[in-house]
């Protein structure tokens, strides 16, 4: 059970769709970035968003991903984390990195919003695919340049 007093809350918008890795034993580490604003504006009246790296930790009884299937790119979410510390030696050097690992998700946009953007990504993908596709050269059949065919050995290297 978590100390209720060193856990948090974050309000944001992935960064990218969430990076999964398999570990040996069937469990899954997922990581992503949440762009969550600054309560505040600056001087010109911009709201400031900062970057958070979060981790997941999916056990291996979990079919898939968890509730990191349904998450996609700009999608609205709510995470509950805890900051955790890292103590590791890299190089002879002792290393201190903390980590925010998430213990809750919520999501806060329709199913629907998130698939229309979903589709979305995928239509200009398909887009962009058949562009590169048309400006692509035609291949032409054309023989090939005769060439003097001699043998490297029949050649006089300099380190020979």
């Amino acid at each position: 059970m978590s100390n209720p007093n060193s856990t948090a809350s974050v309000i944001g918008r992935l960064a990218n769709d969430p990076k999964v890795f398999g570990n040996k034993d069937g469990s899954k580490k997922v990581m992503l970035t949440v762009f969550a604003d600054r309560g505040y504006t600056d001087a010109q009246g911009n709201r400031i968003s900062d970057a958070l790296p979060f981790e997941a930790f999916v056990r291996a009884q979990t079919p898939g991903t968890g509730p990191f299937t349904h998450v996609h790119k700009g999608d609205l979410v709510s995470l509950s984390y805890e900051p955790r510390m890292n103590r590791y030696t890299k190089d002879g050097v002792e290393v201190f990195e903390v980590k925010l690992e998430i213990q809750n998700i919520s999501f806060l946009e329709s199913r629907a919003i998130t698939q229309a953007r979903l589709a979305g990504r995928v239509t200009k993908a398909e887009a962009q695919n058949q562009n590169l596709q048309a400006q692509a050269p035609v291949p032409v059949a054309a023989a090939a340049p005769a060439v003097a065919h001699a043998s490297a050995v029949d050649e006089q290297l300099p380190f020979g």
